[in-house]
C-alpha cells in the first residue's frame, strides 16, 4: 500500500468513527482529490520536513537582518542537531520534548547547553511572532545559572613579556592592533590597508548584527602597523596577509595560530588568543580609570552588563585603592 492509499485507508477510518458513512464511497471520493497532490509519508527515522523548512526559513529571516555567516552557520549546525533528535512538525513539539533535548548533553559546559537553548528560544519565538505557533515552547524553560567566571586578561607583565618575545615585524604588529583596537577577531580579520585613517590614527569596523562603530590605534600599534606595511611587496588589499606566496588574506585560524606562536615564545602556559587581547584590552582600561560606558562602545558591546564584567578589580588595584584612601 501506498502513501496515498495508506492515508485514505486512515482518513476514511476516522470519518466512520465520527458520523455513520459508507467507507467505500468515502474512500472513492476521498481518492479523486488526493489524485491531485503527491503525497508522501514521512516515517518515524527521518526528520519531518515541516520542521527542515521552518529551519530554513529562519535562517533565511535572519540572513536579512543582517546576522554574519558564522553566527547563521552556528544557528544552522544546532537546529540541525536539534532537528535530528525531535523528528517532528514544529506545533508537535512539546516544551518537554525541548527540555529532554537539553538534558541530553550532560557532558557538555553549562554554557554550551545554554547556548543551545538560545538558539532555540530564537527560533520558536521566530515562528511564534510569524504566527506559525500560537504558543512558544520554550518561554517556561529557564536557561542554567551562568558560570560565574572572569574573562582570563592578561597582566602587564605579560603583556610586556609578549611585546618582547615578537621575532618579526608581522608578529609585533598583530599583538598591538588586537590589544589596541579591543576588535574582535572577525573584526580584524576584514580590515583592509585602505581603511586605516592615518590622521586620527583609527578604522572602522563591523561589528555583530552588522553596526560599525570606530576604533582607534595607539602610538605603538601605529608605529609597528608602518613597519610591518613598509616591509610588505605584495599588492594585496588585505591588512593581514600570509608570509608565503600567493599572498593572500589571512584566515582567521592563521591569526590565531600566530598569536598562540608569540605566547609559545614568550614561555606562557596559559592559553594566548586573539580573544584575550580584548579581554586584556578592556580589563585594563577599566582598571586604569575609563569610563565604562566608553569602554562599552569601543567594544561594541550592545549590552553594558557585558562589559561590566571586565569591571572586577584586580587585587593589585584593590591593594592600591585602599593604600591611597584609607585614613589612618
Amino acid at each position: 500500500m501506498n502513501a496515498g492509499e495508506q492515508l485514505m485507508s486512515d482518513v476514511a477510518a476516522y470519518i466512520s468513527e465520527l458520523v455513520p458513512v459508507n467507507i467505500e464511497q468515502v474512500k472513492n471520493k476521498l481518492s479523486m482529490i488526493l489524485t491531485k497532490y503527491h503525497v508522501k509519508k514521512v516515517e518515524k527515522t527521518e526528520v519531518h520536513p515541516d520542521l527542515t523548512d521552518k529551519i530554513q526559513l529562519f535562517l533565511s529571516a535572519k540572513k536579512l537582518e543582517g546576522l554574519s555567516p558564522v553566527t547563521l552557520d552556528s544557528y544552522l549546525l544546532e537546529l540541525n542537531t536539534f532537528s535530528k533528535k525531535v523528528m517532528k512538525r514544529v506545533e508537535d513539539i512539546t516544551t518537554a520534548e525541548i527540555r529532554v533535548f537539553l538534558g541530553s548533553f550532560e557532558h557538555l559546559k553549562l554554557s554550551s547547553v545554554s547556548r543551545k537553548l538560545s538558539v532555540l528560544k530564537s527560533f520558536f519565538g521566530w515562528l511564534t511572532a510569524e504566527e506559525f505557533l500560537q504558543r512558544d515552547p520554550t518561554t517556561k524553560i529557564k536557561p542554567p545559572k551562568k558560570e560565574k567566571r572572569l574573562p582570563k586578561a592578561l597582566s602587564i607583565e605579560e603583556l610586556e613579556l609578549l611585546r618582547e618575545s615578537c621575532k618579526t615585524n608581522r608578529q609585533r604588529a598583530f599583538l598591538e592592533i588586537l590589544y589596541a583596537t579591543g576588535c574582535r577577531l572577525s573584526e580584524v580579520h576584514a580590515l583592509n590597508k585602505s581603511d586605516i585613517n592615518y590622521r586620527t590614527s583609527s578604522c572602522r569596523v563591523i561589528g555583530k548584527g552588522n553596526k560599525e562603530r570606530e576604533v582607534y590605534f595607539s602610538p605603538k600599534a601605529m608605529y609597528h602597523l608602518r613597519k610591518y606595511l613598509m616591509n610588505r611587496t605584495d599588492d594585496s588589499e588585505a591588512l593581514m596577509v600570509t608570509e608565503r606566496k600567493p599572498y593572500r588574506r589571512l584566515s582567521q585560524r592563521g591569526i590565531q595560530r600566530e598569536i598562540g606562536i608569540i605566547a609559545k615564545q614568550a614561555g606562557l602556559d596559559k592559553k594566548i588568543s586573539p580573544h584575550t587581547m580584548r579581554h586584556t584590552f578592556a580589563t585594563l582600561t577599566l582598571n586604569n580609570g575609563a569610563d565604562i560606558a566608553a569602554v562599552q562602545a569601543l567594544l561594541g558591546h550592545e549590552d553594558p552588563a557585558t562589559t561590566q564584567i571586565y569591571a572586577q578589580l584586580t587585587e593589585e588595584k584593590k591593594r592600591e585603592t585602599h593604600k591611597k584612601y584609607l585614613v589612618m
